[in-house]
């Protein structure tokens, strides 16, 4: 060999960085078993009790039915882009990057495919690659302390024992401690939101104002100085408002894919993986037991049964009626309704032919509403033929407007025909004056549809009346006006 040459042994080999990362918590903001769970309920909710046979076979058997079962939109997912950037830094930089999750190992290879980021990819097959069976398959691949390893949970504690180095990813409580004490620590990835501040967007309190139609009897019967009806009123609208939070999250779980290609439900918490999942389905029953345990023991047993049925005709509406054209729209307006009744059955007062007219006629016009400014979206903005889990085509929102601006001026005439009532007469000492409520609410159910046709209502019509500075006049008045025809 000339003194000039070099074989191959005397360049010194350096190993290549191996960097398994973890899936649910990790690289999406997300857990995809429960989204999974939920989409399958969601698309087959006759065959829900199939899961407790899968679920006898192993976790490994079980993972593997759900995903031949149902199919994510791998595209909408939560990722964690802070953690994309990073990998693809470290991969240009010639790291090799595998994606080691214990979700379905198709489900991961999709996932993969998508990102086109990993060199290597571990999951679940025969064997549930969680905690323990994870480090044992990154070790029988890598060797010990042969790869770093980037995850969240504490089930990654067993990881960090092996690895060279321990990455972190927006940990669970006490899980950062725990993989400091392990040493070998390498990057820090945390921006989740304030649990505090999750759990307010993901129970929507915002929404509460509706329930406040529990006063409603309460005010048109005259009897809001009464402490004990008011009182009665104030649980009736926290026992909704437990109910509503609970429908509100049961909703969003079933609705993950559709609200992620949605403009701005997107952003709610747990579509843009900023709440716990698994903190989600603990909240949903927990608060359904307080708001029925707090009904039955300090109100009437009707209310009781009206938020049952409250309940039950959400639940139907979240899981079926909402992608039926017109039932949901019908439907949404009887939840509004329901609202009304709730409060005369908490107070244990009779709700009268005119207010269930009025509110059903005017809660259609504000469903149409919002089924209108969906499909704006979708048609003006999006360019699609059809509302993403819904049953109507874009071509639809003209015979919306149509229908909906009717029913708004239904509730009108409604109003109108009341002020001649005797009802009226009796509870009004000036009742002519009512009629001057008539031209404010046909001025502002008109400058509704006026915004919805321009594309600048908000989703929820009640959220941009609560918003809205001339909406919050026209309450002032009406308020002023009534209380001028009774004095």
């Amino acid at each position: 060999m000339n003194s000039g040459e070099k074989s191959n042994a005397e360049v010194p080999s350096v190993p290549r960085r191996v960097i398994a990362v973890d899936l649910d918590g990790t690289l999406i903001r997300s857990d995809m078993l429960i989204e999974s769970l939920f989409l399958f309920w969601r698309i087959n909710p006759l065959r829900v009790f199939e899961l407790i046979g899968w679920l006898f076979k192993g976790k490994a058997h079980f993972k593997r039915k759900i995903a031949e079962a149902v199919n994510p939109n791998v595209e909408t997912l939560p990722y964690n882009r802070p953690l994309i950037n990073w990998l693809v830094e470290q991969r240009a930089g010639g790291a090799t990057i595998v994606l080691a999750t214990a979700s379905d190992v198709r489900l991961a290879q999709e996932i993969a495919s998508h990102l086109a980021i990993f060199d290597d990819v571990l999951g679940t097959q025969n064997l549930n690659l969680a905690g323990v069976h994870k480090r044992d398959a990154l070790v029988a691949r890598y060797g010990e302390r042969g790869f770093e390893y980037v995850g969240n949970s504490s089930a990654d504690i067993r990881v960090w024992h092996s690895a060279s180095l321990a990455h972190v990813v927006n940990p669970e409580r006490g899980v950062l401690a725990r993989a400091r004490r392990v040493g070998r620590m390498g990057q820090g990835f945390d921006d989740q939101l304030s649990y505090a501040k999750g759990l307010r967007k993901a129970f929507r309190l915002h929404q509460w104002a509706k329930n406040l139609l529990v006063f409603v009897p309460l005010l048109a019967a005259h009897k809001f100085a009464d402490l004990h009806l008011v009182a009665s009123g104030v649980l009736a609208f926290l026992c909704f408002g437990a109910c509503a939070s609970s429908v509100y999250l049961l909703n969003d779980m079933l609705d993950l894919q559709d609200d992620r290609q949605h403009r701005t439900k997107r952003n709610r918490p747990l579509a843009a993986g900023t709440f716990p999942l698994f903190h989600a389905m603990l909240w949903i029953p927990a608060l359904l037991f307080i708001s029925f345990a707090a009904a039955l023991i300090w109100l009437p047993f009707k209310f009781s049964l009206v938020l049952l049925g409250y309940y039950v005709l959400t639940l139907a509406y979240s899981l079926v009626l909402k992608r039926a054209v017109m039932i949901d729209v019908v439907v949404l307006a009887m939840l509004y309704t329901t609202r009304v009744v709730a409060g005369t059955a908490a107070m244990s007062m009779k709700p009268t032919f005119w207010i269930l007219a009025f509110c059903m006629f005017i809660f259609l016009s504000l469903a149409l509403v919002k089924r209108y400014t969906e499909l704006y979206e979708v048609r003006e903005r999006r360019g699609q033929e059809k509302a993403p889990g819904r049953g109507y085509l874009a071509s639809d929102f003209e015979l919306l407007a149509s229908l909906g601006g009717s029913a708004g001026y239904m509730s009108v005439l409604v109003l109108a025909l009341y002020i001649n009532d005797p009802q009226a007469h009796a509870l009004y000492r000036h009742p002519q004056w009512l009629w001057a409520a008539c031209p404010l609410l046909l001025f502002w159910l008109s400058r509704v549809w006026i915004i919805a046709h321009r594309g600048e209502m908000h989703d929820d019509p009640i959220v941009f009346a609560l918003r809205d500075r001339m909406s919050r006049w026209v309450c002032v008045c009406f308020i002023a006006i009534f209380g001028i025809s009774a004095f």
